[in-house]
Parts: C-alpha cells; structure tokens; sequence
C-alpha cells in the first residue's frame, strides 16, 4: 500500500489560490495610482489579436496540475509491502578471524598448491558462512587490533565478501586473542539468552591487547557463550637452501601457536579446541561445528519499503518544461 510520511503537505494545495486573492487588491490599487484608466493605450490591433485578454484555461490547469504533483512530492509517499518473516530458528554466531602478519605463511594447500593460512581459511570459511542459512552471523577480524567488520545479521552474502576482501596484516601484525574475544563478548551480550557461539581461528599466542584471553573467556562464560578456538598451520614446512632440496631443513611453522592458551578458552565457556595442521583438517572442524543444535528466537519481522516521491517530482519537472516550450514556440494564443 502507498503511505504518505509527511499528509500534512497537503494543506499547501490551495496556497497559490490565496496568493492570488491577496495580491489582487494590491494590484488594483497601484495600478490606479498610477494609471487611472488603460482605455487610452487600447488599439485596433490589440482587439484584432487578442492582446490583454486572459491565458487560455489549460494553462491555468496545467500550472495548478504541477503544483499538485509537488506538493505530493513533499508528501513524501512511499509503497510499504506485505510483512516479512526473518528466520527465527537459528544462533547468534560471531566469527573470529586472525588476519596478522603470521597468517600470509604459506605452509597449507589448496587445488594442489601451497598457499597461504589466510587463502585457505577464506575458501573453508566461505562454505561454512553459507550453509548458516537462519543463523545470525557475525565478523570480527583481529591482529594487533581487533575490529567487528560485521555486526550479526541474516546477510550472509555481505559478511562472506567482506571476509574475502580482508587482507593480511591490515589489522596489524600481532595477534590480539583477548580483544577479539572481549569485542564479541561485547556483541553477544546484547542479544536475548540463547545460543550464542563465538568461533574464534588464530595462528598464533596473544602477544598484544589491553584484555588477558583467559580473562576475556571468563566473561563469555558469564554471558553464556561457547567459544570453539580454531589452531591453523602445518607442524611442518620444509626451507629450501640457497642450493636447492640439498641442504634443506625442516622448520616447524607453528611454533608460536599457544594451544594451552587456546585449550583453556575453549574449556572456560563449554567449547572445544580444534587443531587444524592441513586445509582437510579445517574443513573436518568447521563441518563438526556446524552441528550445533539451534534454537527458537524472538519473531521478527519487517516490512519492504520504496520511496515513491520522485515520480510526481518528475511528473512535475516534465510538465514544466512543457509549458516553457509551449510559450517559446507559441503555442499559447487562440
């Protein structure tokens, strides 16, 4: 249905009509100040061509048309269609991605190819994000700052491009594990009791932040929210030498990862730590959580609206250039 935001523009319509009936007894009276009579200025040719007589009434009916559209215009109307119900059996879930400087070390494999930890979790993370139809999904990415690049929302499309769109070490090049789980913490808790999951993936030991992970995993214990913690990188990842394979050694790439850390995250809230050492092993981890059991939330709904005023806007403006090109080509007269 059309619904008009501001009706009270309507009491405009009869504003020219009273503009006019107060301007004309000013403009009798000066015309009679200064010419008491125009009889005198009347000629032969006047009479034969109509000069002095009132504009023809579709002038009249064109100018009182566009300013009705006008005014509709300042009416501001608006189509509001049939209520729509969002999904309402689902979770509140907040991703958490590492995206430090560590994440751009290539030590996993995608297609046959060695590719960086990032490339891979944004392929895994992508099919995950998509099969939560009815869950309210959210991205927070983190590295020496933690920023939440989505707020939870049913637009599952918008958070799997921004996560796609995120590049190593934007957000710096430390790993600030507290803060990220603190800024969910922060997001969850202002939604309704239930099932709220925060699924945090990291390479690395919280080495920066102004909240302790611990600390910060206390308080999501609070609020009644799981944290699964995600471990990625290979155990292993062969350096070769400046002779080729020969002289090669073999270096662990995940070293700095603080599984303890992560292990008792996961343990304060009711998680569960998961390592993931290849991009087969992720894909396993995130399919396991994505068996998490949902729950009935609050109905929602909304109505889809579209703004209307610009077509009488339009109407109007073409109406009036009409009528300009009416008086320039002169099709005004008799």
């Amino acid at each position: 249905m059309i619904e008009w935001i501001w009706p009270l523009a309507f009491l405009l319509l009869p504003a020219p009509l009273l503009v006019r009936l107060l301007w004309r007894p000013l403009e009798r009276e000066q015309a009679a100040l200064t010419v008491p009579s125009v009889d005198m200025f009347k000629t032969d040719s006047d009479s034969a061509t109509g000069v002095g007589r009132d504009k023809l009434p579709w002038r009249i009916l064109l100018l009182w048309l566009i300013w009705a559209l006008l005014v509709c215009a300042a009416a501001r109307p608006q189509w509001t269609g049939e209520p729509v119900t969002l999904p309402t059996t689902g979770r509140d879930l907040m991703l958490a991605v590492d995206i430090s400087g560590s994440m751009g070390t290539e030590d996993l494999q995608l297609g046959g190819q060695l590719v960086n930890r990032l490339v891979v979790v944004k392929n895994v993370v992508r099919d995950f994000i998509v099969a939560r139809q009815g869950d309210r999904v959210g991205l927070i990415l983190f590295g020496t700052n933690a920023y939440v690049q989505a707020p939870l929302t049913f637009d599952l499309p918008t958070v799997n491009q921004l996560l796609t769109e995120a590049p190593v070490g934007i957000a710096g090049g430390k790993t600030a594990i507290g803060d990220a789980i603190g800024l969910a913490v922060k997001r969850l808790r202002q939604r309704p009791a239930g099932d709220k999951v925060l699924v945090l993936l990291t390479d690395g030991a919280n080495n920066v932040g102004e909240v302790a992970p611990i600390k910060a995993a206390e308080l999501a214990g609070q609020e009644g929210i799981r944290i699964y913690t995600i471990g990625v990188g290979a155990d292993e990842m062969r350096l070769p030498s400046i002779f080729g394979t020969f002289g090669s050694r073999v270096v662990n790439p995940s070293a700095e990862l603080d599984e303890d850390t992560l292990n008792a995250i996961a343990n304060t809230t009711g998680g569960q730590y998961y390592r993931a050492q290849n991009t087969a092993k992720l894909i396993e981890i995130y399919a396991i959580i994505d068996e998490l059991e949902p729950i009935e939330q609050e109905a929602e709904t909304y109505r889809p609206i579209a703004a209307l005023y610009h077509w009488p806007m339009a109407g109007g403006l073409a109406l009036f250039l009409m009528l300009l090109v009416a008086d320039w080509r002169g099709w005004g007269g008799d």
